[in-house]
């Protein structure tokens, strides 16, 4: 920098020199800077084509201000070098791990164009890196689940990563589950596990679990018969007596009906993915029933019910399932609901989507129970909650048919205040009054004919 300023200034004063001894300063200082300017232009124009081509030529000579773009060129030149070699030593690090997990890794770009995949990916969803990178995966696996799953936000319940589970296009046998993990702006890692063991494993169960239930259900009605028959065979004094131990009998015979009943019921909703029946339901009518059931299980108990119902929205779906879904949030409600405590339930349309909501002023739930509120057998207080019949099974039925109804549960609830049960149901499912009207008629002439 200093040399520059001092060959600048020598310059200046030679061309003042030879000014004042011609008589014209102005004209040689005007030569002298257009000179010294071509030259800079000169010596920057060889230092860039040095910087295009610096492999086949030697670096030019250049001193001052010039010298130093020149040395912190190096410098940025061998930094580089070094990163690059860092970063492709992570890169082949990268790539000889994802190769040696058992999962298929695909790494997806905005538009779902695949960008890498390692060898997994080709035995579990027969892609090749080399042969199908720059492809939409879509067009790849042409499957309508697939294709809903990547389009989707992440949603599930209590807010935990969703997971797809699929059967593999080049094998029946093989079954996936399909994860999707986001990074950076737009990247996106879809990993797809081998769950076939775990398959086989949970169908057997749900086999098991079905074939017992079957067995016990004929010698559990056969013993209750006969506990009926001897309390009404008791005497006025003998029913005192004995008849307390028949009518407990008879009590937990019921409750190992329920739960064989529960357990049916669980094992073939896990067994269908989708509805058996599908058709228009007035959720209205529905809830209303469900009202009038639970004043009878209320009993000497005074639950004040309140809703707020739409009447003009109806859902899509197997009656029976839905039934089932809300009558066991709500008579759920009622067991942990205090004498003269409210229950309200609401049903309605927001954000095109149906949500149904109950509303209780309940014990609660703490937030470190509510994640496992539906998992199979699990009570909140086991004891109380087998005091007032419960199996542990009835929101985990509830979970199943809202999955297979493509809806979600959603749980809100603070200890001694009470809970928020919500379902949200998609609006592919909702159906609108008007709507109903419109293709009754058409209903009742089909039937005719």
């Amino acid at each position: 920098m200093k040399q520059d300023y001092t060959r600048l200034a020598f310059v200046l004063i030679i061309s003042v020199f030879f000014g004042l001894i011609f008589g014209n300063v102005f004209l040689f200082l005007s030569m002298s800077l257009l000179l010294y300017v071509l030259w800079q232009i000169r010596v920057l124009n060889n230092l860039l084509q040095w910087i295009k081509n610096g492999k086949s030529q030697e670096p030019p000579d250049v001193s001052g201000l010039n010298d130093e773009i020149l040395n912190q060129y190096e410098n940025l030149k061998i930094r580089h070098k070094k990163r690059k070699k860092k970063l492709t030593s992570y890169l082949k690090g990268f790539k000889e791990t994802t190769q040696a997990l058992p999962d298929a890794i695909i790494v997806l770009g905005e538009n779902n164009e695949i960008e890498w995949a390692n060898s997994k990916a080709e035995l579990y969803l027969g892609i090749n890196h080399s042969l199908d990178k720059g492809q939409r995966i879509n067009n790849l696996i042409r499957h309508p689940n697939l294709a809903n799953f990547l389009n989707q936000k992440k949603k599930s319940f209590f807010g935990t990563e969703r997971s797809l589970d699929l059967i593999s296009h080049i094998n029946s046998d093989l079954h996936l589950e399909i994860r999707l993990v986001s990074f950076g702006k737009t990247g996106r890692l879809l990993v797809a596990r081998d769950i076939t063991k775990i398959h086989k494993i949970n169908k057997m169960r749900s086999d098991f679990i079905a074939n017992a239930s079957h067995e016990l259900r004929t010698p559990l009605t056969v013993i209750s018969g006969y506990l009926e028959s001897f309390e009404d065979e008791f005497s006025e004094k003998e029913l005192i007596e004995e008849g307390r131990r028949v009518t407990k009998m008879r009590t937990q015979a019921e409750r190992m009906r329920r739960l064989i009943e529960d357990l049916l019921n669980l094992s073939s909703l896990e067994t269908n993915e989708e509805p058996r029946h599908t058709e228009p339901v007035k959720i209205p009518d529905i809830i209303t029933n469900i009202i009038n059931e639970a004043r009878a299980i209320s009993g000497i108990v005074s639950h004040k019910f309140n809703t707020e119902l739409d009447d003009e929205l109806w859902m899509k779906g197997d009656r029976g399932q839905i039934y089932s879904a809300i009558s066991n949030i709500v008579f759920n409600a009622v067991q942990h609901t205090p004498d003269l405590g409210n229950i309200t339930i609401k049903w309605c349309l927001i954000n095109n989507e149906g949500v149904l909501e109950v509303i209780d002023t309940g014990e609660g739930i703490s937030p470190e129970n509510i994640p496992r509120i539906t998992e199979r057998f699990f009570r909140v207080d086991s004891g109380r909650s087998r005091e007032k019949g419960g199996t542990g099974l009835g929101l985990a039925i509830v979970k199943h048919i809202l999955v297979n109804h493509k809806s979600r549960l959603e749980v809100e609830s603070t200890l001694g205040k009470g809970s928020v049960f919500r379902f949200r149901i998609p609006n592919s499912l909702i159906i609108q009054k008007d709507i109903i009207d419109n293709i009754k008629p058409v209903i009742v002439e089909f039937i005719k004919n």
